[in-house]
């Protein structure tokens, strides 16, 4: 992942959306390198079934566990074209507050966003490799975790070495609601229309974005 001093000069980095205290919001990170109706999809069931105020896409320089994405700003204004809903927000957070990992970034909202309830939103295949992220359980006692189901993930997430350690901190999801507004470790998985599209797929030759 790059940092954000590699960054072209001339790139301007938006500020942090409102964020008043008492809000619920989501936490949607990746290389979004391309977005996809998938991250829509992802998103629209977490503000509905965790009941979010908002739901910030935070387009990340780069992924430590990826190769080398695309030029940030260009990947930024793919995500604003797609993401047209009043409550998700595109953001490139990470390279304006100059942090490389999700660790590093959490701390820096909690200390920006007084009182906003954070929850960290993830696919269920990003959970198989959790435990591969800097500080993964520092992570966990961060922010509430929700983790959406995705096509052939289901199983393998139940085994996850990740969901085997944090069994205890499991939610039932019909308590997602509340999620928020819990104290960490919590997470849950959700159960919802699933899409088996991922950027990874469509970088693929012959794919379009």
């Amino acid at each position: 992942m790059r940092l954000a001093n590699d960054s072209p000069k001339h790139l301007l980095v938006p500020r942090l959306p409102p964020h008043p205290p008492g809000l619920r919001i989501g936490l949607l990170g990746g290389s979004f390198d391309p977005p996809h109706a998938g991250h829509l999809a992802i998103s629209r069931i977490a503000l509905r079934r965790l009941r979010l105020d908002r739901l910030w896409w935070l387009v990340t320089p780069g992924n430590p566990l990826k190769e080398g994405p695309g030029p940030l700003e260009a990947r930024l204004a793919a995500c604003r074209a797609l993401a047209k809903h009043p409550r998700i927000a595109v953001t490139g957070v990470e390279a304006q507050i100059h942090t490389r990992f999700t660790y590093d970034t959490l701390c820096q909202l909690r200390r920006r966003c007084p009182g906003v309830h954070f929850v960290w939103i993830m696919g269920a295949d990003n959970l198989l490799s959790f435990h591969r992220w800097r500080h993964w359980r520092a992570i966990a006692d961060l922010a509430p975790i929700a983790v959406i189901d995705r096509p052939g993930a289901t199983l393998k997430t139940e085994a996850a070495r990740a969901a085997q350690a944090l069994r205890k901190a499991r939610w039932p999801e019909r308590d997602a609601a509340t999620l928020a507004l819990a104290r960490p470790p919590a997470w849950v998985i959700l159960h919802a229309r699933r899409s088996a599209l991922s950027s990874t797929a469509l970088r693929a030759p012959g794919r379009g974005p």
